[in-house]
């Protein structure tokens, strides 16, 4: 009996790490137990989250500087606390934001050539939040718009150019928000919750739209969109700690699309969607391994490809823009990858030998423009991301979006820690003048004794 194969022009794709000397080592990546990636990158840079004592700091690397890193890597370094997230501007490489334990999100300016001594002071600090922040992500298509989500349950919007927090989703988590990301064109918010639901949010209105409970296990669950397809993809762990994905579609999240246990591995899930492709990658912490699949629209929705292998287990994990990658070696993915010291790229290419251009493999891709400013967005308006061909391979743009920061009066934000110390040494100014009125009164009422005595004699 022949078995019908299943046709896909990525069915063989497979990934390969780049040479040890186009590798990136002496790294010193964060040792934090926070659920995050560790790493992001633009065309330009890639950043990863440093190890440093006192205060919270976090490189920025240039392609260029390939195999051992500078061990006097100047740093941005201008937290109080751990920075727990970053996220570089989708339309201007020179800009990246960061989050932090010290409740401040900031954004910061890399000189052209990357950073020649470390960096403190920030462009713009974002106030608002009452607790850690854990996560940052621009908008996919209006300028200088960021969310962040905080320990204190809060999902903001800001204005980064203005300093302000536009819009705010308050008081409908019940835990930590553990991810936070934008939809396709940038309307909706999906968020997952140490509740184990995932919500999605409309954040002009304010409104969770729908909630599911996601996955029965205690450990973290993320959620992510799949670009244009619209639908959400949640990765967790089961009641008996394996890991598994499910699919669903937001406007019915009453019931899943699919749901798939993986293995039982302890690392949790980092999920990555290439919307040009149409594939989607499983990265596990603490695994060597990428699992990735092919999502189509029709049932089971999801088609197993194949599994890059290695024996280096990643901290952490993050996918290059589009634009990046190599099309004359039909490398269709590209991804860096964070090891204990080490930064890796990993192709992924689709074997074929051809010196023409492969239009099927190469749509085009995001082009680094945006499609709104952040006052047409605020005003309701949506647009999908600007494309550009990638026949001729990436070229830099001239002129990257605008950023003129309105520099905000600074506010007192204390942390928690501070809060409770301030209210200690209320409490005890309150105790040492409710003392001095009891002796007041004490001494009134023995003058007026004396008053009275007088007057009777």
């Amino acid at each position: 009996m022949s078995k019908i194969v299943r046709q896909s022009k990525y069915r063989h794709v497979f990934g390969t790490v780049f040479k040890k000397e186009e590798c990136y080592d002496e790294l010193r990546a964060t040792r934090s137990a926070w659920d995050s990636n560790f790493v992001v990158a633009n065309p330009s840079y890639f950043g990863v989250l440093w190890e440093s004592a006192g205060g919270g700091s976090f490189a920025v690397v240039p392609y260029t500087m390939k195999g051992k890193v500078n061990p006097n890597l100047p740093l941005v370094s201008g937290h109080k606390s751990a920075v727990l997230d970053i996220d570089f501007h989708p339309f201007n490489d020179s800009l990246i934001a960061s989050v932090s334990e010290d409740c401040t999100a900031k954004i910061w300016g890399i000189p052209d050539g990357g950073l020649k001594e470390t960096l403190t002071e920030p462009l713009q600090t974002l106030n608002g939040h009452r607790r850690k922040v854990g996560t940052a992500r621009f908008h996919p298509t209006a300028n200088n718009i960021l969310a962040t989500s905080s320990t204190d349950f809060a999902v903001k919007v800001w204005d980064i150019e203005k300093g302000k927090d536009v819009l705010s989703v308050d008081a409908q988590h019940s835990d930590i928000i553990n991810s936070c990301e934008w939809n396709f064109n940038g309307s909706l918010l999906a968020t997952s919750c140490k509740d184990k639901k995932i919500r999605v949010i409309d954040p002009r209105k304010g409104t969770v739209t729908g909630e599911a409970e996601a996955h029965q296990g205690i450990k973290g669950s993320r959620v992510i969109w799949l670009g244009s397809k619209e639908k959400l993809l949640s990765v967790g762990f089961t009641k008996t700690s394996e890991r598994e994905y499910a699919l669903w579609d937001p406007r019915k999240l009453t019931e899943t699309v699919s749901r798939q246990t993986v293995d039982s591995a302890s690392g949790s899930f980092m999920a990555f969607y290439d919307n040009d492709t149409n594939l989607l990658f499983l990265a596990g912490k603490g695994d060597g391994n990428i699992r990735y699949y092919e999502v189509v629209d029709e049932a089971p929705h999801l088609y197993y490809l194949s599994e890059f292998k290695s024996a280096t287990p990643q901290r952490g994990a993050c996918m290059v823009p589009k634009r990046c990658v190599n099309v004359s070696d039909c490398e269709v993915v590209r991804f860096l990858k964070l090891g204990t010291k080490t930064v890796e790229p990993i192709a992924f290419q689709v074997p074929r030998k051809s010196d023409v251009f492969q239009d099927d493999l190469f749509p085009d891709c995001f082009s680094g423009e945006f499609s709104l400013t952040a006052d047409e967005w605020l005003g309701g308006k949506d647009a999908n991301p600007k494309t550009a061909s990638m026949q001729g391979g990436f070229v830099v743009k001239d002129k990257p979006a605008d950023f003129k920061p309105e520099k905000q009066a600074d506010e007192k934000h204390l942390s928690e820690k501070e809060m409770k110390d301030e209210l200690e040494k209320l409490n005890k100014r309150i105790n040492y003048l409710e003392a001095e009125l009891v002796k007041r009164d004490a001494k009134i009422k023995e003058l007026s004794s004396q008053l009275d005595s007088k007057n009777s004699n």
